[in-house]
């Protein structure tokens, strides 16, 4: 199973960027996916999962209003589409998932996914 997350770059406040997460070995529309996010010098946090089932999302708070997450199963990839970018925003976002088709009360816990990408760099700066 390998997960592949692209579509990171540099944008100014304010602007918007689309995440992309396809996969080799899995289909994604089968499972919750998650992503995830770690700043410099900062702890891993989940940002956003969406179930399999019936692609409900979840996001933090910091987020809501400004990321969306949504799948293509014709591509086997998940996006997150991130909107009104702000500097807090910047950090290396993973991809994860962990065999099961719901996100779960504990969505945002690193330790319930199996699977990970490489990460894309976010930067939000002027």
């Amino acid at each position: 199973v390998q997960l592949q997350a692209s579509g990171g770059g540099l944008v100014q406040p304010g602007g918007s960027l689309r995440l992309s997460c396809g996969a080799s070995g899995i289909v994604l529309d089968y499972y919750a996916i998650g992503w995830f996010r770690q700043a410099p010098g900062k702890e891993r946090e989940g940002v956003s999962c969406i179930n399999a089932s019936d692609g409900g999302t979840y996001y933090i708070d910091s987020v809501k209003g400004r990321f969306t997450f949504s799948r293509d199963n014709t591509k086997n990839t998940v996006y997150l589409q991130m909107n009104n970018l702000k500097p807090e925003d910047t950090a290396i976002y993973y991809c994860a998932t962990d065999h099961l088709s719901a996100c779960g009360s504990s969505w945002n816990h690193e330790k319930k996914y199996d699977y990970w990408g490489q990460g894309t760099q976010v930067t939000v700066s002027s």
